[in-house]
């Protein structure tokens, strides 16, 4: 899909059942589905966008509005240009931040919000205070900050993945790829951190917003999440109209990564519910 200031790469599985759209956080980009989608595609239409959130392989045009509600407007864009309906729309991490500001728009029929950024955990608590920090970085040094992220032992630390993933460094060592060798992407996600997190207080009007959500919403949220408050996945649920919260084990931040099956157990359950 072309924008006027981007191009946005998508992953879609085809097929004629319900419709969902899975986005991703900061730092990353659409695989953080891959193990998901095998177990959805079969009942659903899964679609799956690289956003320009830092992970992303085609460079933004200059003047792209990389805020969060900039990028809302993308996924907005997105389900017109596809002509997409009565979407279930899936947040993880900061793709969770971006589902609650697009979901509104009147293709969105269902909202899963799946261990993400709400209220004023913007920047979302040691991990994300560090990224913003860096977001300050030129680009060029922000990009040599980061060539440390190609060892193991870097990515593991609290200030890095070490909080968000349990189970998933070989994908968090694939989304550093872009930024350590395109000095365009790091430009980007240089751009992007301090896009996203100019505004501390967006999530907070978000959720006032969101007691006018009518549609099914559910929140899954890691049971001893240590980045995003699962406090926060209780509040969620209950302002959203028809919230109902799922708490999982075993996990951290980015349960696609670390509980896939189970994820997509939720999901596919929650569509079945409302689909009846």
């Amino acid at each position: 899909m072309i924008g006027y200031t981007r191009t946005v790469e998508y992953r879609d599985t085809g097929g004629s059942g319900p419709v969902v759209v899975l986005l991703h956080g900061l730092l990353m980009n659409e695989t953080l589905w891959d193990a998901l989608v095998p177990e959805m595609s079969p009942r659903a239409r899964v679609i799956a966008p690289t956003l320009p959130l830092g992970a992303h392989r085609i460079p933004v045009r200059d003047g792209a509005d990389l805020s969060l509600p900039g990028l809302a407007g993308t996924v907005r864009e997105l389900l017109e240009r596809l002509d997409l309906r009565d979407v279930t729309l899936v947040g993880n991490d900061t793709g969770g931040a971006i589902a609650q500001l697009a979901a509104p728009d009147p293709r969105v029929g269902r909202l899963v919000l799946v261990s993400c950024e709400a209220f004023d955990n913007l920047p979302p608590g040691l991990t994300g205070r560090t990224i913003a920090a860096l977001g300050r970085l030129p680009a060029g040094l922000f990009r040599a900050f980061m060539q440390q992220m190609r060892l193991k032992p870097a990515r593991r630390l609290p200030i890095a993945f070490g909080r968000l993933t349990r189970h998933g460094d070989r994908a968090t060592r694939a989304w550093m790829d872009p930024i350590l060798t395109s000095k365009a992407i790091a430009r980007d996600a240089v751009r992007v951190l301090r896009a996203v997190f100019a505004d501390r207080t967006i999530l907070m009007r978000a959720a006032e917003d969101l007691r006018a959500f009518d549609r099914p919403a559910l929140v899954v949220w890691a049971a001893r999440d240590r980045v995003m408050p699962p406090e926060h996945g209780r509040r969620l649920a209950e302002l959203l109209p028809q919230g109902r919260l799922v708490t999982v084990e075993d996990t951290d931040t980015l349960i696609p990564l670390d509980q896939p099956g189970r994820l997509a157990e939720v999901l596919r359950e929650f569509l079945a519910v409302v689909d009846v």
